[in-house]
């Protein structure tokens, strides 16, 4: 089990999903939180966030694995994979039971829609199994019992965020009908199972981190320091993704998609094209801050400097 002494140092982690290979997008949030752990001289974990198997593509773990070595990421320790934590997640739900801060829902999504309103984020739940489940439903879900406190969470890159995480989102799933635990308290567990102290991703994962923060307060768990860097979106202003099928990284160009997610970080470039990995890792990690990164959810994939010069 990893190593949770508060004394521990800065801890960071990348936690891909094995939906499809490593693209650009996800290559800026790596390497995000891989300079922000190594210019504070941490360690730095990478866990695969497996879970719900239906939306795996054969392969696509080891393929992302390979390509982070091809580039020059150096992980400490083991990787974690979600689907071998399934018995940590279901002692989180007993307990959130047991301390009546969860309860069972027999709310298909259907009824749902029917009843409830709509947030930024879909369907707000209405609360309708908070009492019980109603006489003829069977239980098919676990949600957590929220309330509507506002919960303030300071991002080192996107400020001062708040959500009323009842009136915005409503109870929420932390055990699917299909029987999968839900990201957010997955997250919750394995970050703290890790000793995770910093967390850098992309800002997709914005909205979520209220309910995380939540979600550490009702488990007694330490909450991390979060950074959350912009979206690379492509011309027509839509999320770089696998779902789309946007174009893998191209391990065998290493140098120039390294300097392009460097470069769309907002951080220096080196004066010439460094001659090997070791050298392009050693320039980024030595002129690493975040205060440079801009506070934009979203920022076109494309260049803002001629990396062509750097030869």
């Amino acid at each position: 089990m990893p190593d949770t002494d508060k004394n521990r140092g800065y801890r960071g982690r990348f936690a891909p999903s094995p939906s499809g290979e490593l693209h650009f997008g996800s290559l800026v949030a790596a390497m995000g939180s891989y300079l922000d752990a190594r210019s504070h001289q941490g360690e730095w974990f990478v866990r695969m966030e497996d879970l719900d198997r239906t939306r795996e593509v054969k392969g696509a773990a080891k393929s992302i694995l390979q390509t982070l070595e091809n580039l020059g990421f150096r992980w400490d320790g083991e990787i974690i994979y979600q689907s071998r934590r399934t018995a940590a997640y279901a002692e989180a739900v007993d307990r959130l039971i047991q301390a009546r801060l969860a309860y069972p829902c027999g709310c298909s999504r259907k009824l749902i829609e029917e009843q409830a309103k709509y947030g930024s984020e879909g369907t707000i739940y209405p609360g309708t199994c908070r009492n019980g489940v109603p006489q003829g439903r069977a239980e098919r879900s676990i949600r957590i019992l929220t309330t509507d406190e506002m919960i303030t969470i300071a991002d080192s890159v996107q400020g001062r965020i708040g959500q009323q995480i009842n009136r915005e989102i409503g109870d929420f799933v932390i055990r699917r009908a299909d029987g999968f635990h839900a990201y957010q308290l997955a997250v919750v567990i394995d970050d703290a199972w890790q000793g995770i102290t910093d967390i850098v991703r992309g800002a997709d994962l914005l909205s979520s981190t209220p309910r995380q923060h939540y979600l550490q307060r009702l488990l007694r768990i330490p909450h991390p320091t979060y950074a959350h860097l912009p979206l690379a979106v492509d011309d027509q202003g839509r999320k770089l993704s696998k779902q789309f099928k946007d174009a893998p990284v191209d391990p065998n160009q290493p140098m120039d998609i390294l300097l392009r997610a460097l470069d769309f970080l907002n951080q220096p470039l080196p004066p010439q094209r460094p001659e090997t990995i070791e050298a392009f890792w050693q320039w980024a990690v030595s002129r690493w801050s975040l205060k440079p990164i801009p506070a934009q959810l979203q920022i076109p994939a494309t260049s803002r400097k001629n990396l062509n010069n750097l030869r």
